[in-house]
């Protein structure tokens, strides 16, 4: 056999994708696994793919076309993969390359029945499994059918849903090859689709099969409903038998059809309860051999199985490890951070080593296990409280767990916790200086962490993080700060009780807190009204920053007339904001002082939709609503029966909540006030290491963890290039999942619901956190840096953290997919008298850019209108 070109898959293993492609390689692999079956066959390689393309020059120069083509153009990419699939079916065959295959087919007999298939080197990768992106044909016949199906399958790399799969996973078309695989034809009595673990809800610990009559592809392709078994622990847990009327079977001369089915058999079940468990013991192994859940194509031949494909199954999220096998349950940090996109490792180490409780990594995001308050019936209680208060869905995903009463143990009943020594804490005067004293304390540490980080570098710089992270950790812990926290979240969930209770009245506290004192993430919106204050008069520097292409645009303001005072404006902001940045948790995102073209957009729109002294207007135009609400409210509880007593407890909270709400976004800022002198020193360290030769480019670092770092300097050795590579790869596929509320050591990712039945039908439910109805345009924003907002538009997006509030200024409400009562958004949403609904379940898929929408910020729903 001429193995440059044609490789039996009996020789062939997990490792020569390059060679067989993914498809290829996994058939090899699986033929040498214990107990696995799987028909005989052999691979024409990548080699030969290879050399065909090159004898078609019209290839290359249509490649270099599909490459300047804009991915969202589906009509051009039609046209020219249907132009490069022509090109390649119409090269002949090399006669060697012919004669090797035919050789090959000898080998097991000329006539016998073959499948043909595609085998892409981007194929059944443990992060895209390009399923169904290439062809695969059945039942051929004969030397010259089988060669004219591998040209058919060689130019099936092209076809238009495998040019835009590759383009949607940032793959370019060129890297790719395509190998084919030749198999002898199975007859299958049944055949259908074995996942190892439930590919809806991510459990591993449940295996499905999907079952029906005849050849697979009745299945694939829809034809028909399969027969659904779950097992779980070697037993059928549910089964699910469909009216299979339809089957696909082989004909004779060659090719497939479609027949019907016997109506006394189409209610039978394809496979016995028995078979089921004995193909899911099966799949275990294979998996097992490749170390990940698997995606596994079968057919039932004569009472046995064989296996004809296993792919990973990418679209589950990975599971924390957690050294046991107890179980646990997992609760999301992104979603109370208001950022669930993956985190690099350097980023997601420093956050864990920061942190006031573990933190466990998964798919690039952080999570806490909570399995112990939640066994616990001292902690469980207030657990699920504060958990729901700061998002519904994630207490009722917890909930979900525990009704089921066998996943998390309860703990026997203990005594509650006496008061600490000493007892507890004296309640928190209301007193302005109480803050004003926390904001100096943190200034103070902020700048001390400045002055004696300047001099440390190599491993004395990495032991002085190493206190300074404890340091940090002693701040966010200071009893004072989080007394103060509390103050303003307990005085705005007594207000909203009690008003509702005495007046009927919903939310009331979303507008007495308007304009709170010391807010600083609504400041920071504000101050950029300001900025462009000063730049709107400015002709020549509105029209240079509308030409701004990278992040060197302030030297050149200097040169324009009035430039100057614009770029001290810009600079000034970023002296006091730019330490800031969409998913500012993680410390490898750039910052605003590195990346200040962010806020060119935002000031650009400030300048068009505002008028000067906008800043101070809004500002004085929230704190008189607030003061005429707090009167009103105030007059009608004196109405009321006892009401000189409820109007002076109100008063009294009301100055308790205006006094300490604010408060609430310092600590966030100090935070990430800390991370950016952690990260100059870090990268002024990543630096040296590229001038020493041990790391290419600075930003490497970013993909190792803190502790990793922290060895590659002490040890001032080369970093792991391989090891670099696959996190880069890996944070790349970390971006296609989804991250859950709530998790479980099964792998059981949980979202909650709801459960509301009183919103319109159709309506889009979420959280209810800023007060107001309000209707407009829906402006869908993923990237802060692209929005083009006008007045009156409605921000929908996937999450906002405090970067995002420069834009709140411009927008008349929001709606997010992720959030709470007292995440960043809804406070700042709060803050400026915002309609809001946050946690509206995949809002950015569900409403269209422009669609006009109406948001019931006080009932906590979305309308998407006519």
């Amino acid at each position: 056999m001429n193995q440059q070109y044609v490789w039996d898959l009996q020789d062939v293993d997990a490792t020569q994708v390059a060679l067989v492609g993914g498809k290829g390689a996994h058939l090899g692999a699986l033929s040498r696994i214990e107990g696995v079956r799987v028909p005989g066959g052999f691979c024409v390689t990548t080699e030969a793919f290879r050399r065909v393309v090159a004898q078609a020059p019209p290839v290359d120069d249509l490649l270099d076309r599909l490459s300047r083509v804009d991915a969202d153009d589906r009509e051009a990419i039609r046209t020219l993969s249907a132009q490069i699939r022509r090109a390649v079916e119409e090269i002949a065959v090399p006669d060697d390359l012919a004669a090797a295959i035919t050789g090959a087919l000898a080998r097991s007999g000329e006539r016998a029945a073959y499948a043909v298939r595609s085998s892409a080197t981007a194929e059944d990768l443990p992060t895209a499994s390009f399923a169904g992106q290439q062809d695969t044909y059945l039942n051929v016949i004969g030397p010259a059918a089988v060669l004219r199906h591998i040209s058919r399958c060689w130019a099936s790399l092209f076809t238009e849903r495998a040019v835009i799969y590759r383009r949607r996973n940032g793959i370019d078309d060129r890297s790719v090859h395509m190998a084919v695989v030749v198999q002898q034809m199975a007859f299958p009595h049944a055949s259908g689709i074995l996942f190892t673990a439930d590919p809806v809800t991510g459990n591993r610990k449940v295996a499905t099969v999907d079952a029906g009559f005849g050849l697979g592809e009745a299945l694939v392709s829809g034809l028909v409903n399969p027969d659904v078994f779950a097992v779980r622990d070697s037993e059928v847990v549910t089964r699910a038998i469909a009216a299979k009327q339809r089957a696909v079977t082989a004909l004779p001369a060659g090719g497939t059809r479609e027949v019907a089915i016997d109506a006394q058999q189409q209610e039978q079940p394809a496979l016995t309860d028995a078979q089921v468990v004995r193909l899911v013991e099966l799949g275990r192994r294979i998996e097992a051999h490749f170390g990940s859940p698997q995606d596994i194509e079968w057919c039932l031949v004569d009472d046995g199985f064989r296996i004809v494909q296993s792919r990973p199954i990418t679209t589950l999220f990975p599971v924390p490890e957690s050294g046991d096998r107890e179980n646990h349950v997992y609760v999301s940090v992104g979603h109370g951070q208001m950022m669930t996109d993956p985190m690099k490792p350097l980023g997601f180490s420093m956050w864990q080593l920061t942190a006031m409780v573990p933190m466990h990594e998964a798919g690039g995001r952080l999570f806490v296990d909570v399995t112990a308050r939640l066994a616990s019936p001292a902690s469980r209680a207030g657990l699920l409280d504060a958990l729901g208060k700061g998002d519904p869905l994630v207490r009722d995903a917890l909930e979900t767990v525990l009704d089921r009463g066998d996943f998390v143990p309860s703990l026997p009943e203990t005594a509650p916790a006496g008061p600490p020594p000493g007892g507890a804490p004296a309640p928190i005067e209301t007193d302005p200086a109480v803050v004003t004293a926390l904001i100096e304390r943190s200034r103070v540490s902020i700048a001390a962490l400045e002055r004696d980080i300047r001099t440390k570098s190599g491993p004395e710089l990495f032991d002085f993080l190493l206190d300074a992270f404890e340091e940090h950790k002693r701040v966010l812990s200071d009893p004072l700060s989080i007394q103060a926290i509390m103050a303003g979240m307990e005085a705005t969930w007594w207000l909203n009780d009690k008003l509702q209770e005495w007046l009927g009245e919903k939310n009331a506290a979303d507008t007495l807190t308007l304009s709170a004192p010391d807010n600083i993430t609504s400041e920071m919106g504000l101050a950029l009204l300001d900025v462009a204050d000063v730049i709107r008069p400015l002709p020549e520097v509105v029209a240079h920053l509308r030409g701004v292409q990278d992040d060197g645009f302030l030297d050149g303001l200097a040169k324009l007339p009035g430039g100057a005072e614009a770029r001290d404006a810009i600079k000034a902001y970023l002296d006091r904001y730019g330490m800031r940045c969409v998913g500012e948790i993680d410390i490898t995102r750039p910052r605003w002082r590195e990346r200040p073209s962010t806020l060119v957009p935002v000031i650009l729109d400030n300048v068009r939709n505002f008028g000067p002294g906008a800043a101070e207007r809004r500002f004085e135009e929230g704190r008189l609503r607030a003061q005429q609400k707090e009167q009103e409210v105030l007059s009608r509880l004196r109405a009321l029966p006892d009401g000189d007593r409820k109007a002076d407890e109100t008063r009294r909270m009301i100055d308790r909540v205006r006094t300490f709400i604010g408060y609430r976004e310092y600590p966030k800022y100090g935070i990430i006030s800390r991370y950016s002198v952690y990260k100059q020193a870090l990268m002024e360290e990543a630096g040296r290491l590229v001038r020493a030769g041990v790391i290419t480019e600075p930003e490497d670092v970013f993909y190792l963890t803190f502790q990793e770092l922290h060895e590659v300097v002490r040890a001032n050795r080369l970093a792991d290039r391989a090891l670099l590579a696959q996190r880069k790869e890996a944070f790349r596929a970390y971006h296609a999942l989804t991250p859950p509320r709530v998790l479980t050591s099964d792998g059981e990712a949980l979202t909650g619901a709801y459960r509301r039945d009183d919103v319109p039908a159709g309506a889009l439910v979420g959280v209810p956190v800023s007060a107001g109805t309000v209707e407009g345009r829906a402006r869908v924003v993923l990237d802060m840096a692209e929005a083009d907002l006008e007045a009156g538009d409605i921000l929908v997006t996937a999450f906002t953290d405090p970067s995002w509030s420069p834009l709140f200024v411009g927008i008349a409400g929001l709606v997010t997919e992720v959030g709470g009562l007292m995440t960043h958004g809804a406070v700042i949403a709060r803050e400026y008298g915002l309609p809001a609904v946050v946690g509206v379940e995949r809002a950015t898929r569900l409403i269209r850019d422009g669609q006009r929408i109406r948001v019931h910020g006080t009932d906590g729903y979305v309308e998407i209108l006519p």
